[in-house]
């Protein structure tokens, strides 16, 4: 409770100044009544406190350090003995000002001033009563303020007050006699004091807590509140030194306990080596043998051989013995200088690459440049790749079969959901069940410092309070730091330089740009109808003959069976889902060998149509132009390419805008845009700009379940506006994509391969978009775009030429109506007379 001793005595070496009292006495009850009574100066001396408080009552020594409290001490002292003392509000300020200092201060009697042997002055003042600090009157030499007199608000101290009182007496006796630097002068201090209000100022100005909550006290002006709260905080101390008596007696109980074990296990341990048994000395030597046979950098080792030392100096019955134990097994465990050899044959690897997967000629073409850089200098650090693309494309199975072209070990951590930093860096060794992250180890599993590390999902990674994991794998994927990853469980350097990381993402969106920035990123688009064929042929049909037991005259598929599965039972950009019903038709084929029926062994879409049944998917075809409004633009999502249809209508309004169709921003900005330019640009089409004021808009876009957004619509918006506002029809088999510009601009999108697959499956013909896409377009095989035509666009009058043809809807509407009808309305009123 208290923060210092109460002033009883003084010491015999002080040299004190004359006419000081010989005597303290405590604030008496009578002595209260009449200060309250006796008149406050208008004008006093300030001495301000930097960390403390003064309560009315209190005696205290002060060492007045400053050159203005030092001149207003000894002025003061000359005179009346009265000055006011307030608190700093901040005790770093040198030289305070009015609005630096608490406004509530105690009105102060020097008793005591002492200069001492160093050359200091200290000086013993006694709080009288409570002020009011109003104005500050003077700065130099030191400060003077106009003050008045702050009494307690009047009330009766009925029983309730009393039974406070006695409380607070009661628990600063106990708080006393439990805390052993309070000399017992003190309870016979508070025993004695038979003032209410002095017992409280008195307990108020020993409490161990921080100024601004003492200056709190002291503001307070009911006395009864005041009470409540000086109980409340010697309630909290005197459980905290209970609670420390309660932990010291079971210290000495525990520290007895060990000494008894400690001689049990001395026992045990001579007893062990009677048996023959292995004893912990024993054990830890076994280990200093085997870390002297085990290649490991010489700080390692080093570190390795300290960690033993410290074991044996730890009783083995102790947690810490266990956990060190641990330790160093894991610092033997794991690879440091072990790796795989590389096989440099790279005929080899481009046959294991090509028997594994069809396609993915980028990312083949990396490994095997690597590869050859790898042979030709001896050492790389090996690349940070990062595979992106829609699901089931074989992005994660590629990691599998570069371990088995290279003759690396093969290693894959999930990274989906992952929202705990300690995952990728590991626990402290202080915290109970700690362990290592898991990078290392897993590559404490797979015995191997240069293996092929498949850091699958990454895109999905969390973050929440307990850390963000992607910005710890800032470190593992940067080839600049990662040669001394830092694990907090190992607590040293470690090499990841020579493990060839391989990441894989469904987005890029949702992956940290920092991250994204230290990755070499490789697109894997989605799969065509011809790539699919193949894959089914080469890869799919094989593996699940092979999974369920039939040999390859027992199940094949012809070209259009496979086909029909793709177009009717799946609608993916990858192979996943036509591996599925690849498998059930495996299925039915050994239900049917097993049970000796009749089968046919190579399947034709009747046969794939009976099997599977009807539950075949909507097909996305391309639908007909017969309708104005109506344009088929081309989307893109994780999961692939799509046909996105956008229609528009009219109802007679005030120029009114529905958009609907469940739509991010983006989109509805795109639509905004699309009809700015229209009626920015109507005489090119022939449109009066006065049917934009007299129909309402709607544009819809279907599959409202579906959350829709992005820039990629702008030019199938703005085609479908003009085709509703002209009632022109768009050509027939249309597609088209690309953003749009307030200019007219067109700009390029992402996603090309994607879309112009899913617009083959749909029957498209024709596809415009940006001059900017052609790019994208060469880098697919001329084989999958048999039958389609593109064009290349760079504004938008250019899609509108292209895309709208002379052709009017079968019955147009005359958006001119209600033009018209308005006009002869307005001429009609103006040739009414008007009655005055």
């Amino acid at each position: 409770m208290f923060q210092k001793e109460p002033f009883f005595s003084f010491q015999s070496d002080l040299e004190f100044e004359e006419d000081s009292p010989e005597f303290l006495p405590l604030f008496s009850k009578q002595e209260e009544d009449e200060i309250n009574k006796l008149r406050v100066p208008d004008e006093l001396p300030l001495l301000t406190l930097r960390n403390t408080v003064l309560f009315p009552g209190v005696i205290f020594p002060i060492t007045v350090g400053r050159d203005k409290s030092i001149r207003l001490i000894r002025e003061a002292n000359k005179k009346d003995k009265i000055i006011a003392v307030v608190s700093q509000r901040n005790p770093d300020i040198e030289d305070p000002e009015f609005d630096d200092l608490y406004k509530i201060g105690t009105l102060a009697q020097i008793v005591r001033m002492m200069r001492m042997p160093d050359g200091s002055t200290t000086v013993i003042i006694q709080g009288k009563r409570r002020i009011e600090i109003q104005e500050l009157t003077q700065s130099n030499p030191y400060l003077k303020a106009r003050v008045k007199a702050m009494p307690d608000d009047k009330f009766k101290e009925d029983k309730e007050y009393k039974a406070l009182i006695e409380s607070i007496r009661e628990i600063s006796q106990q708080i006393i006699n439990l805390a052993p630097n309070i000399p017992s002068e003190a309870a016979v201090a508070i025993k004695n004091i038979d003032s209410s209000s002095f017992l409280i100022h008195f307990v108020a100005s020993n409490l161990n807590i921080s100024v601004s909550e003492k200056q709190l006290l002291l503001e307070t002006k009911n006395a009864q509140k005041r009470a409540e709260k000086v109980l409340e905080y010697l309630t909290k101390e005197l459980q905290m030194l209970e609670l420390k008596d309660q932990i010291q007696n079971r210290v000495r109980t525990d520290i007895d306990k060990q000494q008894k074990e400690y001689f049990l296990q001395q026992q045990i341990r001579a007893i062990q080596e009677e048996l023959g048994g292995e004893s912990p000395d024993k054990e830890i030597q076994n280990l200093r043998e085997k870390g002297n046979e085990k290649k490991w950098p010489e700080s390692v080792h080093t570190h390795f051989n300290k960690e033993l030392d410290r074991l044996l100096r730890v009783n083995p019955a102790a947690p810490d013995y266990s956990v060190g134990l641990n330790y160093v097994q894991l610092l033997l465990d794991l690879p440091f200088e072990t790796y795989t050899k590389d096989n440099f044959d790279l005929k080899h690897a481009e046959k294991v690459l090509d028997e594994d997967h069809f396609g993915l000629d980028k990312v083949k073409k990396r490994i095997l440049e690597y590869l050859a850089v790898l042979k030709l200098k001896g050492d790389m650090k090996s690349p940070i790749i990062c595979l992106y693309g829609p699901p089931g494309v074989g992005k994660t199975s590629l990691g599998k079969s570069i371990a088995r072209a290279l003759d690396r070990k093969y290693v894959r951590m999930s990274l989906g959901g992952l929202h705990d930093e300690s995952e990728i860096r590991g626990h402290r060794r202080t915290y109970i069940g700690a362990m290592p992250g898991r990078i290392i180890q897993n590559l404490k599993k797979v015995g191997s410092g240069n293996p092929v590390y498949v850091l699958d999902e990454i895109d999905k990674m969390g973050r929440d309070f307990r850390g963000d994991p992607s910005s710890a794998m800032l470190e593992v994927l940067d080839p600049e730091q990662n040669s001394t990853f830092y694990d907090n469980y190992l607590e040293l350097d470690y090499d990841l330089s020579k493990v060839l990381f391989i990441a894989t993402a469904n987005s890029l969106d949702s992956i940290q740009p920092a991250l994204l920035d230290r990755m070499e990123i490789i697109e894997i688009s989605g799969y065509s109808m011809e790539e699919k064929i193949e894959i089914a042929k080469k890869y799919l049909v094989p593996k699940q003959r092979k999974a369920h037991g039939l040999k390859s005259t027992d199940f094949t598929l012809t070209d259009k069976a496979v086909e029909m599965i793709v177009e009717q039972y799946t609608r993916e950009s990858g192979v996943r889902g036509l591996d599925k019903r690849i498998a059930s038709l495996a299925r039915n084929i050994a239900k049917n060998k097993a049970m000796g029926d009749a089968y046919v062994k190579k399947l034709q879409p009747a046969e794939v149509e009976k099997i599977l049944g009807a539950e075949k998917i909507e097909p996305e075809v391309y639908e007909n132009n017969d309708v104005p409004g109506v344009v088929t633009g081309l989307a893109w999502s994780p999961m692939g390419g799509s046909v996105l249809f956008v229609e528009s209508t009219l109802a007679q309004g005030k120029g009114n805008m529905l958009v609907t169709g469940q739509l991010g921003d983006v989109m509805k900005e795109s639509v905004s845009l699309a009809k700015t330019f229209l009626k920015a640009h109507s005489d090119y089409l022939d449109i009066d700009n006065r049917v934009f004021d007299e129909w309402d808009l709607h544009v819809h876009f279907p599959a409202g379940a579906i959350p829709k957004d992005g820039p990629s619509a702008g030019i199938t918006i703005l085609t479908s506006l003009a085709s509703l506002f002209t009632q022109r029809k768009v050509k027939s088999h249309l597609a088209m994509t690309g953003e749009i510009t307030l200019r007219g601009k067109v700009l390029p999108v992402g996603g090309i391969k994607e879309k112009i697959l899913a617009a083959k499956r749909a029957g498209i013909k024709e596809v415009i978009m940006c001059d900017a896409n052609q790019k994208d377009v060469e880098d697919i095989n001329p084989g999958y775009l048999k039958g389609m035509k593109f064009h290349y666009v760079s504004n938008m009058l250019q899609v509108l030429d292209l895309a709208l043809t002379d052709e009017f809807a079968g019955n147009p509407i005359d958006l001119m109506e209600p033009v018209r009808k308005k006009q002869r309305q307005e001429e009609k009123e103006a040739k009414t007379p008007k009655v005055s």
